[in-house]
């Protein structure tokens, strides 16, 4: 069986561990990172991008565009040949379906030399179905008699497994320089003391010097986490909130949101986070209060792997909602004073799905294709077998290659307009925000019609102010008299017509 720390699997999570004789010779050896508030975060699938070499030679296009930091689905091995990434099994092996360790180094060198930072989607709660050995041979590993959704939950109160982890997260950060990892789902690890170990050891090993960033996604909304040293968190409260506004759909997880979502997206842009510990419909307490916790500290996104991959057919926003929505979408999660993470085709509108796609043997390839559709079986769309039976089948190589998203030829001259544009949104947030974004304080959000709403924010001497409307009527613009930056359409002096967004300047 393969050893648990294995650093290449060069015939997969079954195969024999290796001895990687790389001798990689960094080219940027100065390179410190950057600070957090930087950060434009283009997420990415290194598979669907044609592996670590793919991956490489998009970086100019990206530094380019006005991205700073790439983010990478989880690269830890996996089984077969394609995953999404969170069915790992070896934490410390990078994928050998995208490359070598050298060529994955040669990545993070190459974003460097660029100016980019390059983070990394790390899965510590859960390892994957397939080709998990721990349990045979280190079943203390694991708390018995506790589950996940993904299995056994792993024993965090184990030293040993305390350690495992922590060198892992050194390891990326260290031997592959990554700039930072984004921690999936540390609402599975328990107990929490664990993340704060991580944190410490981590700024421990490290030169101070180095801009490292830790970044959580975390559906309990614990903001107490983010004053106490991570870096950022995932906003869901954001997408959802804005999907409901946008789309209209109010099944599964939308239903804590579509009750109030104007309310909700308000309070999001005033104070961090929707729920700060209240009941939310499906009876369930969240939160925890974060208006004091600075807008920087919350990644925004309308788009994301989880988001649109976990849509029964992977649809992006782009074939769901007209494009003057898809406008006001992309531009609010552009210019809001948070970070901003965009999924990769999301700067020129692409319509290629994003679905959730495997490559498992038999039997369980058979049991992740009926677990996949018995997941939608409750949504209106798929109630008959039928409708369940269009569902794109996860083991497929179809599936996979459906999911590519290929940069635009020159000659498509719709999705170059789209790229114009975008890299003139990260143009303006450079220019007028990112100077000033680590003053950036609240000075609240507020509902100003159906489906319509209003934030400003204090950015030291001047103030920044948005408003959009997604509801079916026109309203008063409810600004402070200023200098508009941005109109994603027509508007009249005082007026915000639907599906438009406003951006303000106030002040010098």
């Amino acid at each position: 069986m393969p050893d648990p720390a294995s650093r290449w699997q060069p015939d997969g999570v079954h195969g024999a561990s290796a001895l990687y004789r790389g001798d990689y010779a960094w080219r940027h050896d100065g390179w410190r990172g950057r600070p957090w508030h930087e950060a434009v975060v283009y997420e990415l699938h290194a598979g669907a991008c044609g592996g670590y070499a793919g991956v490489r030679a998009l970086l100019p296009r990206l530094a380019a565009l006005g991205i700073t930091a790439i983010e990478l689905m989880p690269l830890a091995q996996f089984p077969g040949r394609r995953n999404w990434g969170y069915d790992g099994v070896l934490p410390f092996a990078p994928a050998q379906a995208y490359g070598t360790p050298d060529e994955l180094k040669a990545l993070v060198d190459e974003a460097h030399g660029l100016g980019l930072m390059v983070l990394l989607d790390v899965v510590y709660n859960h390892f994957g179905p397939d080709g998990n050995y721990l349990g045979g041979y280190a079943s203390p590993f694991f708390r018995a008699g506790s589950h996940t959704p993904w299995g056994e939950a792993i024993d965090f109160d184990q030293p040993a497994v305390q350690r495992y982890f922590i060198a892992n997260g050194l390891m990326w950060l260290d031997e592959y320089r990554f700039d930072g990892l984004r921690l999936d789902a540390v609402h599975a690890i328990e107990p929490t003391a664990f993340l704060h170990q991580l944190r410490q050891a981590v700024h421990a090993a490290l030169p101070a010097e180095r801009h490292v960033h830790l970044v959580l996604e975390n559906e309990h909304n614990q903001a107490s986490l983010l004053r106490e040293g991570f870096t950022a968190q995932w906003n869901d409260d954001f997408h959802n909130a804005l999907h409901v506004l946008l789309t209209g759909e109010d099944e599964g997880y939308y239903g804590d949101y579509a009750p109030q979502a104007t309310a909700h997206l308000a309070r999001v842009l005033g104070e961090g986070f929707a729920w700060q510990g209240q009941t939310t419909p499906r009876g369930r307490v969240r939160g925890e209060p974060s208006a004091d916790v600075p807008p920087v500290r919350f990644v925004a996104f309308a788009q994301n792997h989880d988001q649109i991959g976990n849509r029964a057919c992977g649809e992006r926003l782009s074939v769901l909602v007209p494009e003057p929505r898809l406008r006001v979408a992309v531009a609010l999660t552009a210019l809001v004073p948070m970070v901003p993470l965009f999924f990769m085709g999301e700067p020129w509108a692409a319509r290629e799905p994003f679905l959730f796609f495997t490559d498992f043997e038999a039997p369980l390839d058979q049991a992740v294709r009926e677990g996949r559709r018995r997941e939608f079986a409750h949504f209106a769309a798929f109630a008959s077998a039928q409708a369940r039976s269009r569902i794109p089948d996860p083991n497929a190589v179809s599936t996979f290659e459906a999911s590519r998203a290929p940069w635009p030829a020159p000659d498509d001259a719709a999705a170059q307009a789209w790229l114009a544009w975008f890299g003139g949104l990260l143009d303006l947030r450079a220019r007028e925000l990112v100077p000033h974004l680590e003053q950036a304080r609240p000075l609240g959000g507020r509902v100003i019609g159906e489906a319509a709403v209003a934030a400003g924010w204090q950015l030291g001497g001047r103030q920044w102010w948005l408003e959009l409307n997604l509801g079916r009527q026109g309203l008063p613009s409810a600004l402070p008299p200023g200098q508009d930056l941005l109109c994603t359409g027509p508007m009249e002096e005082g007026q915000l017509p639907p599906d438009r967004l406003r951006v303000r300047r106030v002040g010098p």
